[in-house]
């Protein structure tokens, strides 16, 4: 059974400015679980308030701080960071860090950047190793959404997770983003089931909720399902309208 987590950063935030509020909100709406991005803009104490009262999840975060991990002289800033997120993690009991890989770098052969890539991993995974916490790498589109990125290639992100082979390294696998990037992801994703640890959606175009625009999200939620797939599914898109009428269309279309 597919386990929703409400991305507070997108849904909720018509209705409050207050995050701690918004996982007060989810829980009204009948979700048992958020997620966030950054961790540093946030009242932690007030984050772990309102999941201890709500008894909500938090289902993950991102790691801090943003890096170009394709650049092998940028990683140490990044594994500093990485201590300090998988510590608040385990303070608020997220099991998945998300983290992204950085800018295409100019001037700088791209298979260069892959190995800087998969460096960064390897070495990522030493820092979560025994913490309960692992790491999520995130392809992104660079159609739409994050001109100029790196990781566009589901394909190439398996390919990287694969090399590391560490359990505390896999992917963030978003939907909205591997269809927008043309892929199929019951190409691109099948076989790597035991490397997803934390699934995205959103429709497209606008991504906005499921229903609103041309994906077949339902479909591709019932395959993952059917694979044995038990990690969130992160409701990360922009409602259109309020967010009690964005879930309303939601549940509707993925029914």
């Amino acid at each position: 059974m597919t386990r929703f987590s409400a991305c507070i950063e997108m849904l909720f935030v018509p209705e409050s400015a207050d995050p701690a509020e918004r996982i007060r909100l989810a829980a009204r709406a009948g979700l048992d679980a958020v997620e966030f991005w950054l961790w540093s803009n946030k009242d932690l104490d007030a984050i772990e308030r309102a999941l201890d009262e709500t008894g909500v999840t938090l289902a993950g975060i991102v790691a801090e701080p943003f890096a170009e991990l394709t650049r092998e002289t940028d990683h140490e800033r990044f594994l500093r960071g990485l201590e300090q997120s998988r510590d608040v993690a385990r303070r608020l009991g997220a099991p998945v860090l998300i983290c992204q890989s950085g800018p295409l770098l100019a001037g700088i052969e791209r298979a260069r950047q892959h190995d800087g890539l998969t460096l960064a991993m390897a070495r990522s995974a030493d820092i979560l190793a025994g913490s309960g916490v692992r790491l999520g790498l995130e392809p992104l589109n660079d159609r739409v959404d994050h001109p100029g990125y790196y990781l566009t290639s589901s394909a190439e992100a398996f390919a990287i997770v694969d090399a590391v082979n560490r359990p505390e390294i896999g992917l963030t696998y978003d939907l909205y983003h591997s269809m927008v990037m043309g892929e199929d992801p019951q190409t691109v994703a099948g076989g790597h089931l035991e490397r997803i640890f934390h699934v995205h959606l959103a429709d497209h175009p606008g991504r906005n909720q499921p229903g609103s625009g041309a994906l077949d999200l339902a479909s591709q939620l019932r395959w993952l399902d059917g694979l044995g797939y038990d990690g969130f599914v992160g409701l990360e898109y922009r409602p259109t309208g309020s967010t009690a009428d964005a879930l309303a269309q939601t549940w509707a279309s993925l029914a």
